[in-house]
């Protein structure tokens, strides 16, 4: 009897799912680059459709939501390091640094510009008074409140 291959046997579920992950591996190393469907489902070595249902069933998000995401959290990043949003908006690979500021802002609830200011502030603050962003609890279990080096001075 001549072996016939059969195209109605399924994949098992874990090879899809690898497959999958695979895709959002690729997003997550490749985020600063040009990015598309296609690209995407290709590394998947799915049609762009039916990978688009499989990672939204798996994620909650689609492909370009979950590339979205990812450059906005690498973004915060550059700007808790003092990267400049203009820097920070293309290394994350956005082209127009209006639409980087607007789904910045959608997503995080400040703009880009505030978060900066606002780690900056953060940074500034912990230089000054250390002590001050150490929960109480844990500077009194260490013995830093009583007899400490730690002394808050005005210079």
């Amino acid at each position: 009897m001549p072996f016939q291959a059969s195209l109605s046997i399924p994949y098992p579920r874990v090879y899809l799912y690898r497959r999958i992950v695979q895709a959002k591996l690729f997003i997550d190393n490749n985020y600063a680059e040009k990015l598309d469907l296609n690209n995407i489902s290709d590394e998947a070595y799915f049609s762009k459709f039916h990978f688009l249902r499989l990672f939204k069933s798996a994620y909650g998000k689609t492909p370009h939501q979950y590339l979205k995401y990812v450059r906005i959290e690498k973004a915060k990043e550059h700007l808790k390091n003092d990267i400049p949003v203009t820097e920070a908006c293309f290394l994350v690979g956005f082209e127009s640094l209006s639409s980087f500021s607007g789904l910045f802002s959608k997503l995080v609830g400040k703009s880009p510009s505030a978060y900066l200011k606002h780690h900056q502030q953060t940074k500034k603050n912990i230089s000054k008074t250390p002590l001050a962003f150490v929960p109480g609890c844990y500077a009194y279990q260490h013995g830093w409140l009583e007899n400490s080096n730690f002394e808050e001075t005005d210079s």
